[in-house]
């Protein structure tokens, strides 16, 4: 989902989960620290309803928001990223989109957005943290995404896990809101809580486009080439 992970029933929910989601704000830093966001031209893919366009606005950004009529149909995606013009943005981001799967046509049209040097962002559940079992039908994907040989850091991508918080006013609100939220599933976490937040992993993977090649001129006859050196794996 875009402006929230969980998919819940209704937009008056979803509001109230907007509030306590990440209340401090930690993801937008850590996007404006990996993007950045504030001064750039910042594409933002399966966009929902604009919450999280607003924040990206509220960073510093000029932001262009996709919305997808149906957010699981690949083509129908792919056919609205093709209406935008090639080297259009220095940041793209995806939140939480199920189009953007390692490996996708999703990510390689994203990809052609972007400017040389430009940033791909991709945020997903971490999978390791309080509210994970609220979602049990993601968890093993996610999981395997953020492996060190997994299809994200195996394709290039750095990860970088932001440790969040849902905060509620008090257990009680906890209490009302995932069971209204989740059923079942979100009875049983609230009734383990002993404090108003839960934990919260949020991973983002992020790529580099290719940086513009320098000019300049030869000087002598030999092949100066040189290897680049390998990706490193980034956490923080």
């Amino acid at each position: 989902m875009p402006d929230l992970a969980p998919a819940l029933p209704t937009t008056e929910l979803e509001d109230s989960f907007v509030r306590v989601v990440d209340p401090e704000g930690k993801l937008i830093a850590a996007l404006e620290d990996l993007g950045p966001l504030s001064g750039r031209d910042v594409i933002l893919l399966d966009a929902g309803r604009g919450i999280r366009a607003r924040d990206f606005a509220g960073a510093g950004a000029r932001v262009t928001a996709v919305t997808f009529a149906d957010p699981h149909d690949v083509s129908d995606a792919i056919e609205r990223l093709a209406r935008i013009p090639e080297s259009a943005a220095d940041t793209v981001v995806a939140l939480w989109s199920e189009l953007a799967t390692p490996g996708s046509e999703f990510i390689a049209a994203a990809e052609k957005l972007l400017r040389p040097g430009g940033r791909l962002l991709l945020v997903h559940d971490y999978g390791r943290d309080d509210v994970w079992s609220l979602q049990p039908h993601i968890h093993d994907r996610v999981l395997e995404w953020s492996q060190r040989r997994g299809p994200f850091l195996g394709a290039g991508f750095r990860l970088r896990v932001i440790h969040c918080w849902w905060t509620f006013d008090s257990v009680d609100h906890a209490r009302i809101l995932l069971h209204r939220g989740f059923g079942d599933a979100g009875a049983v976490v609230a009734e383990r809580m002993r404090r108003p937040r839960l934990e919260y992993q949020v991973a983002v993977y992020h790529r580099t486009t290719a940086p513009p090649e320098p000019a300049y001129e030869r000087s002598g006859s030999e092949d100066e080439s040189q290897e680049e050196p390998p990706a490193e794996l980034s956490f923080g």
